[in-house]
C-alpha cells in the first residue's frame, strides 16, 4: 500500500511510504501557517483527505534517479507543491459548479461564502509557488506554465468551442490542459529534481498527462453511475450544469455523422428542453444514458488512455539507464562502483513501472 493506492510493492513501500507522512506532515503545516482567520478556510479541503496521487507519482518518479535524493527536501516539497495546486483549483471549481459537498466535507464557499473560497485558492496557489521557487528556475518555469494550462483549460471548458473545432478532440485537450498537465508535471518533477535524465522526463510526464485524461474520462462515467448516498454528489450534476461531458458529446457525433439511434436522440431532445433543475427529469435522463452504449464506450475511452500511459513507460529502462551513466559520468564514479549503481537502477526502475501501471488502471476501474 502506498498511499491510498494498494500496490504490492513491497520494497517500493518500505521507500516511500516514510516521505509520503513527510509530505502529509508539510502539507498541513503549509496550509495551517497563518492565523484563526485564515487557517480553516485554507486547511479545510487539505484536512478532509483525498487520494493523493500527484505527489505518490512525485516519490514514484523520484526513484528513477538518483536514490540519494529520491526522498529528500526537494522531492517532498515538490510533493506539497503539487498537491498544492490541486487543492487550489478545488475551491475555484466547487465556486463556478456551485457545489454543496467536496471530499464529504461542505464545499469551502457554503461555510465562508464565493468571495472567501476563491481567494483562499489564491492564498494557497502562493504557498505552493513559494515552496517551488526553492526547487529552481526549471521548477517554477515548469510550475507557471502548468498553471496557464490548467486555467486555460479551464476557459475552453466554460467558453464556447471554436466553429469549426471537432467536439471531441476539443474535449479531450481540455482534458489533458484543466487536469493532465498537473499531474504530468507532478511525475515530471521526481525525475528532474533526482536528475534522471531529460528523456526520462519527458516520458513520465507523458506518462502523467495521458493517466490525467483517463483519469477525467472515467469521471465523466462516474458522474452518471455515481451512487449520491456514498459520493455526496446527484448523478448527472454535469448536464444540470451545461456541461456535456463525452457522453454527450458522442451522442451529438454519432447525431452529425446521422448514425444516432432513436434512443440517443430522445436523450438529446431532453437535454435541449428538458427542464434539469427538476430533480425526476434529471433522474429520467440519467437513467437513459446509463443503458445507452454511449456510457460504455467512453469506459472503454478511458481504459484506452490509461493503457497508453502504460505503453509509453516501455521505453523507461533505456532512459533511466542512459540518465544513471551520465549523472555517474559527471561525478567521476567509474568502475564497479558505477556498475553497481546500474544495476540499482534497472531495479529501481522494473519497480516504478510495477507500481505506475497499476496506478493508471486503478484510476480508471473506478468507473468499471
Amino acid at each position: 500500500m502506498i498511499g491510498t493506492f494498494p500496490l504490492d510493492t513491497p520494497e517500493l513501500e518500505g521507500r516511500i511510504s516514510p516521505a509520503l507522512e513527510a509530505v502529509e506532515t508539510r502539507l498541513l503545516q503549509v496550509v495551517n501557517n497563518a492565523d484563526e482567520t485564515i487557517n480553516p478556510p485554507t486547511s479545510h479541503l487539505a484536512e478532509a483527505g483525498g487520494k493523493r496521487l500527484r505527489p505518490v507519482l512525485t516519490l514514484l518518479t523520484a526513484q528513477l534517479g538518483d536514490p540519494q535524493t529520491a526522498t529528500g527536501e526537494k522531492v517532498r516539497d515538490a510533493g506539497v507543491a503539487v498537491e498544492l495546486t490541486h487543492i487550489a483549483t478545488l475551491y475555484h471549481d466547487d465556486v463556478m459548479d456551485d457545489a454543496p459537498l467536496r471530499r464529504g466535507a461542505p464545499s469551502a464557499q457554503t461555510v465562508w461564502g464565493n468571495s472567501a473560497a476563491i481567494l483562499t485558492g489564491d492564498v494557497l496557489v502562493a504557498r505552493a509557488s513559494q515552496l517551488v521557487a526553492a526547487l529552481g528556475p526549471e521548477a517554477v518555469l515548469a510550475h507557471a506554465k502548468t498553471f496557464e494550462r490548467l486555467c486555460m483549460g479551464q476557459l475552453h471548458e466554460t467558453l464556447p468551442r471554436p466553429v469549426g473545432t471537432d467536439p471531441v478532440a476539443h474535449y479531450i485537450q481540455v482534458l489533458a490542459d484543466k487536469t493532465g498537465s498537473l499531474i504530468a508535471v507532478s511525475a515530471r518533477y521526481g525525475a528532474m529534481l533526482t536528475e534522471a535524465g531529460e528523456e526520462t522526463e519527458r516520458i513520465v510526464e507523458e506518462f502523467g498527462e495521458k493517466i490525467g485524461v483517463a483519469f477525467q474520462l472515467a469521471d465523466d462515467v462516474i458522474d452518471l453511475t455515481s451512487d449520491s448516498e456514498t459520493t455526496g454528489k446527484t448523478p448527472g450534476t454535469d448536464l444540470r450544469e451545461g456541461v456535456e461531458t463525452m457522453p454527450v458529446l458522442l451522442l451529438r457525433q454519432a447525431l452529425a455523422a446521422g448514425e444516432l439511434d432513436a434512443a440517443g436522440q430522445s436523450i438529446l431532445s431532453t437535454l435541449s428542453s428538458g427542464d434539469l433543475q427538476d430533480d425526476a427529469v434529471l433522474g429520467d435522463v440519467v437513467a437513459r444514458l446509463r443503458e445507452h452504449p454511449v456510457l460504455a464506450r467512453t469506459r472503454e475511452m478511458a481504459m484506452a488512455w490509461a493503457d497508453q500511459a502504460v505503453a509509453v513507460l516501455g521505453g523507461l529502462e533505456e532512459t533511466v539507464v542512459t540518465g544513471t551513466r551520465e549523472r555517474l559520468a559527471a561525478a567521476g564514479t567509474q568502475g564497479a562502483q558505477a556498475e553497481a549503481a546500474v544495476a540499482d537502477a534497472r531495479v529501481r526502475v522494473g519497480q516504478g513501472r510495477e507500481a505506475m501501471g497499476p496506478v493508471a488502471r486503478l484510476l480508471v476501474d473506478r468507473a468499471a
